[in-house]
């Protein structure tokens, strides 16, 4: 839906995906840019053989803004388990095949998103094939997305290669129109900071006027946010985009079973803690609610919830935007 409000959702995996498909809801323009470094599973197999960017996190936001039959979106992401096909869902397949006939992926994302009839516009945050690395606390470098967390250490920094990777004019077209810029949630490392550690895009966001919101994970993610607090998830970004960038964080503010918490903790997850002190420093405002929903005692946000923290928030600001039109 066009509207004269443009927010731009950065980032991949499921989190963006919850995300959105809270924000479709609601009368807002919206561009989701989305990172494309995965290299593990189907999406790393698709990479490698036809040397296109990685289609997993693009098919989920896809589907998550689509506004088709449930059954044709069902099929999207159907998944085989048998023959040649084993581990890739039909959309990845799917998308691989737009690219290979018209020879450039973003076509193939734009097309896709035209049959599905997408809610919004996807872009890849490069159309090129990128590898993402991470160097450690230890200074052991790690090569490559799906081996990051499976190293097991604290990460310092990650960064892409080759340095030759660039963005698209329509990414940063994206972000200069844009009137407010979400992040989160999702992997802090392999989801999120990958499209902000393109200098073009990270230069962008800087310079842009966009009021930008972080919605804060709420469980910790072993291998990449092992006892990180809702200020660590911040400072994580700022120290790859290069100053504090956010006006508003938005964060759990609800008690999780205790039982819950018991079998994250026997996978080396926790809660991630929301140490307002730390974000105040920032000069950060904190929306805290109730954010979380159960289901088969795991945590996951409420995408309903959130996306209408997030809009109230858009409303009472409103009468600051400077509409830029269509």
């Amino acid at each position: 839906m066009k509207t004269g409000i443009k927010i731009v959702a950065i980032g991949g995996g499921t989190g963006l995906s919850v995300l959105l498909r809270g924000l479709k809801k609601y009368p807002l323009d919206i561009t989701a840019l989305v990172t494309v470094a995965d290299d593990g599973g189907s999406s790393g197999k698709i990479r490698s053989d036809m040397n296109i960017p990685s289609p997993g996190d693009i098919r989920n936001v896809i589907s998550a803004l689509s506004d088709v039959e449930p059954d044709l979106e069902k099929m999207f992401q159907y998944r085989f388990d048998i023959g040649e096909v084993r581990g890739h869902p039909v959309g990845n397949l799917m998308l691989a095949a737009l690219a290979d006939i018209h020879g450039d992926f973003s076509t193939a994302v734009k097309i896709m998103s035209r049959i599905f009839k997408v809610k919004g516009t996807v872009l890849p945050t490069t159309n090129d094939i990128a590898t993402l690395n991470a160097i450690m606390k230890d200074k052991t470098i790690v090569r490559g997305e799906s081996s990051i967390t499976k190293y097991g250490g604290k990460i310092d920094r990650v960064y892409i290669s080759p340095k030759s990777v660039k963005t698209t004019p329509c990414v940063l077209k994206a972000i200069q129109e844009a009137d407010y810029i979400v992040m989160g949630p999702g992997s802090l490392y392999t989801s999120i900071i990958p499209n902000l550690v393109i200098e073009q895009v990270s230069n962008e966001i800087l310079k842009s006027k966009a009021r930008k919101i972080y919605v804060s994970n709420i469980m910790t993610q072993h291998g990449e946010t092992d006892s990180y607090t809702v200020s660590d998830h911040i400072k994580a970004i700022n120290k790859h985009i290069g100053e504090n960038i956010f006006n508003l964080v938005i964060a759990n503010s609800k008690e999780i079973d205790p039982e819950i918490l018991k079998i994250y903790k026997n996978s080396n997850q926790e809660e991630v803690k929301l140490d307002k002190e730390e974000i105040e420093k920032l000069d950060i405002e904190i929306i805290d609610d109730d954010i979380v929903e159960i289901e088969n005692n795991n945590v996951r946000h409420n995408n309903e919830k959130v996306a209408n923290l997030i809009y109230g928030y858009i409303m009472e600001n409103q009468e600051s935007i400077v509409y830029r039109g269509n």
